[in-house]
């Protein structure tokens, strides 16, 4: 059995409140869930209690071959009870496939017409000398 550590999400609409939990991988996000382990609530102040951990538990289940995810991670690191490593995506900032080829496009029409203009004004600058 895969167990996750992970958020359950609880709370009124437009009013998140996240549990966190261990589960296993197969159910609902806001299904089944073996032990309650901490809560989130995104809506404090960052400088307030917003996450509230049981480092205990959380350290037993990580033993026990538990694995967060990539936002209880931030939380665990933040705790000090794990350790996150760096992520590095170069790619981020670049347009999408579609909007680099109208770029492309776009590039290839400008080039095309500035060596149109340039063949216009060279045969006229022949004739006059």
């Amino acid at each position: 059995m895969s167990l996750k550590i992970r958020l359950a999400r609880a709370g009124s609409k437009k009013r998140p409140y996240y549990h966190v939990v261990i589960a296993d991988v197969r159910s609902p996000r806001d299904g089944r869930f073996i032990e309650q382990v901490g809560s989130w609530n995104p809506l404090l102040p960052k400088d307030g209690e917003r996450v509230k951990i049981d480092e205990e538990r959380v350290k037993h289940w990580l033993s026990n071959g538990a694995l967060p995810t990539d936002r209880v991670a931030r939380f665990l690191d933040e705790a000090g009870i794990t350790k996150r490593e760096a992520r590095s995506n170069p790619t981020k900032a670049q347009p999408g496939k579609k909007a680099q080829e109208r770029l492309a496009a776009l590039k290839k029409a400008q080039e095309d017409a500035a060596a149109a203009i340039a063949a216009a004004t060279a045969p006229a600058e022949e004739a006059a000398s």
